[in-house]
């Protein structure tokens, strides 16, 4: 009996023994899945940093830059408006350089009749 009792611990201490060797195997596993999703997770989370980083640099350069558009704006529709003032102002020096070529044409004209006039006398 003593013989069997002996055994029947064996078996038991045997069982248990390779299920807590099941357990610390299992144990270390969950363990190191739950380490490398920690660094995944880690690694994540700096890689999401650097991107709203990036991104709150990037807000920022298209900030300035739509504010230097907006003066780059006005500026060319003040220059546009000047060249429209030139061109308005060149159209009437031309027109009174046609006024005054058209005078002087028959003003030369009316001293040719002048001296030809003259000239017959």
């Amino acid at each position: 009996m003593k013989n069997r009792f002996a055994l029947v611990l064996i078996i038991l201490s045997s069982f248990f023994f390779i299920a807590t060797i099941g357990s610390c195997i299992n144990a270390a596993r969950i363990e190191s899945s739950r380490d490398k999703e920690m660094f995944t997770r880690m690694d994540l989370e700096e890689k999401i940093n650097k991107i709203t980083q990036d991104k709150t640099a990037l807000e920022t350069k298209v900030s300035n830059f739509a504010k230097d558009l907006e003066v780059e704006k006005a500026t060319h529709q003040e220059t546009k408006k000047e060249l429209m003032q030139e061109r308005l102002i060149n159209q009437s020096l031309k027109d009174e350089l046609t006024k005054v070529t058209k005078t002087k044409e028959s003003l030369e004209e009316a001293i040719a009749g002048d001296k030809s006039f003259k000239g017959k006398r």
